[in-house]
């Protein structure tokens, strides 16, 4: 394995990417204390990331080139916004943010769907200094108030409605009941109506998007200093107090432009679809800021990968915009094999611009991948990262030093990422030796300096298991190759008659079985053995199954590849697995539903009826 970079190098390093971009005043050291008591990077720096996005780009001539397609097949719409378009429209928000009280340091929260008023909110805040926190739209009240509760915004900016493939789902209701729960008020509520859709507007506190754009002036960008926070996002699955991972703004900026170039092999001009939402961490970084720094073209899609109207929306994204890198969720591809298995759909379109499929969220099983591998024919890069992180721990750098790929590998960390496996003493694992994933302090520019007015909690939870690493939460190894390999997180070990056994390796052998889409392997108490591995598993549309010819293929090639001890002989069909809407299978939820454990279902789930489908159709089956 590579030796990590000394950390005198790696400073030299990000003080030669921090000269890659403009600052307002440019920053003397790499990395150190600020006011706050905490180390930043660039921490003398002074910046603005609304100026990086939007007004470097019209000073430099490329005011008329395409920031943004959006493209929303639920709604029938379409636009694209200039560059020079997009600023005038984020300078107008933050001239109305502005003139309705909000400051730098103010929050503001975001409540919109995947509409173009979305990104122009979250620009308009980094504009004048302001903190954003995206909420998902459609989140429940209690949730809402919650994080209103937290980060005490002046203002809560909203939309009428959210569309889903069937539905729509109101916003104004949900936000104004959460409004009534939560303990803060924000001061005032904008709201972007949207068609067909008549909303109660409260006196005094409502206020409509569209007439305060009309009335509004041009704001000039305040200058911030690097280690000011750009935004908060709260962690999905969070219970009780909730985790605001907080990013600042000089390292985000930093890490942002490097990735495009190094790890997605983009240039400026060059069209960007990430298919994820606003809402998560991916959205943040990689439909909004990173493609706008780097003067790229980005997708906005208000859509799903399926059902919107079929299997192939992707391939018209791809083939309409000419998109050069795809970036989605393993989840997305499963949903599009499930669907259209033979990949059928491809034939329809004309995806010759498609450079590139980047998959992260959820570990990418090797069926998957070799699966959009030989349709697509072209590079899938399976890379892993956090929300704390902010961009990729580890990944095929396709723009810097591409390797060769290996199924089921994130392969190699990212350069400021100093990945080690330690066991639960803290001991360094050799190669091929499962245990901890940690990263060496410092992290690197874009990763979480604290949590939002939680630093105790920050500590608590991420730096205090191993003093000097970052606690990851997931397991891993390293092979003898250095490639390293996401095994899941750490509770999803299982503990068989004593042996510690990985129920994502257990899932890797059961996508093997042509029938199968995709499936979530948990681990369920057993008097005798601790615990036992139980599949729940969904099968491809348009074949003939055979459920007892299915269960026993897949205890054989468990038993073969594994071994007896994994037992894994309970095997439960269902239609759809629950997942949040990034989507993340609600295996620990599941685990301590089956248990009898306590449990809280995540405030992010899709859809609280697939969770009450599967836990039925388990109970009958363990019952028999």
């Amino acid at each position: 394995m590579e030796q990590p970079v000394h950390s005198e190098d790696i400073m030299k390093f990000w003080m030669s990417q921090a000269d890659r971009i403009s600052w307002q005043k440019k920053p003397s050291v790499a990395y150190g204390q600020c006011e706050d008591g905490l180390n930043h990077w660039f921490p003398d720096g002074i910046l603005n990331t609304s100026y990086l996005a939007l007004d470097q780009h019209v000073e430099s001539g490329k005011g008329e080139e395409i920031a943004i397609y959006y493209d929303s097949p639920v709604t029938k719409t379409k636009a694209k916004f200039t560059y020079s378009e997009l600023l005038d429209s984020v300078e107008k928000m933050a001239f109305t943010l502005d003139s309705l009280g909000v400051k730098k340091g103010d929050a503001v929260v975001i409540y919109m769907p995947m509409i173009p008023e979305a990104l122009i909110s979250m620009l308009a805040c980094a504009r004048i200094g302001a903190v954003h926190s995206v909420v998902f739209g459609g989140f429940a009240p209690h949730e809402l108030a919650v994080r209103l509760d937290d980060c005490r915004p002046k203002i809560v900016i909203t939309a009428s409605y959210g569309v889903e493939i069937t539905k729509i789902i109101p916003y104004k209701p949900l936000l104004d009941e959460a409004m009534h729960l939560s303990k803060h008020k924000p001061t005032y509520v904008i709201l972007k109506s949207r068609p067909n859709l008549e909303v109660i507007m409260h006196t005094g506190r409502d206020l409509n998007w569209d007439e305060l754009m009309e009335s509004a002036g041009n704001k000039k960008f305040v200058p911030v200093s690097s280690a000011d926070p750009l935004y908060i996002l709260y962690t999905s699955g969070t219970t009780g107090k909730p985790k605001g991972v907080v990013r600042d703004n000089g390292g985000h900026a930093i890490a942002m432009h490097y990735s495009m170039k190094a790890i997605y092999d983009m240039k400026p001009g060059e069209v960007f679809f990430a298919a994820s939402d606003v809402g998560w961490v991916v959205g943040h970084s990689y439909i909004v800021y990173a493609p706008l720094i780097y003067g790229c073209t980005t997708v906005l899609y208000e859509g799903k990968p399926v059902r919107t109207p079929d299997a192939g929306a992707f391939y018209r994204i791809i083939e309409e915009y000419k998109v050069k890198t795809l970036f989605c969720a393993p989840t997305a591809f499963r949903a599009i094999r499930k669907e259209d298995p033979e990949g059928k759909e491809l034939a329809k379109y004309n995806i010759s611009s498609l450079k590139y499929l980047f998959l992260a969220g959820e570990r990418t099983d090797p069926v998957t991948y070799d699966w959009a591998r030989e349709l697509l024919n072209v590079p899938v890069v399976d890379h892993w990262w956090q929300t704390e992180t902010g961009w990729a721990i580890a990944a095929n750098m396709m723009g810097d030093l591409p390797l060769p790929a290996k199924a089921g590998s994130a392969t190699k960390p990212v350069k400021g990422f100093d990945v080690r496996i330690l066991d639960e003493e803290g001991h360094e694992l050799k190669q091929g030796e499962k245990g901890n994933i940690v990263i060496k302090l410092p992290l690197p520019p874009g990763c979480l300096p604290t949590l939002w007015n939680d630093h105790s909690n920050f500590e608590s939870s991420y730096l205090s298991h191993y003093p000097g690493y970052y606690l990851t939460g997931d397991g891993g190894y390293f092979d003898d190759d250095g490639y390293l390999f996401i095994l899941g997180r750490i509770d999803d070990v299982i503990n068989v008659a004593g042996h510690r056994l990985s129920t994502g390796e257990m899932e890797e052998i059961v996508a093997e079985n042509p029938s199968i889409a995709e499936s979530a392997v948990i681990g369920i108490d057993d008097e005798i053995k601790g615990q036992v591995p139980l599949a729940i598993v969904v099968c491809k549309d348009g074949i003939v199954i055979d459920p007892k010819a299915i269960e026993s293929d897949l205890t054989h090639r468990i038993r073969e590849k594994i071994g007896a001890i994994a037992s894994l002989k309970t095997v439960v069909f269902v239609k759809r697995l629950p997942k949040t809407r990034s989507g993340k299978i609600l295996r620990k939820t599941m685990r301590k539903m089956i248990d009898g454990e306590n449990y809280s279902i995540p405030s992010t789930i899709d859809d609280p009826s697939i969770l009450d489908e599967v836990m039925e159709a388990v109970r009958l089956k363990i019952q028999k």
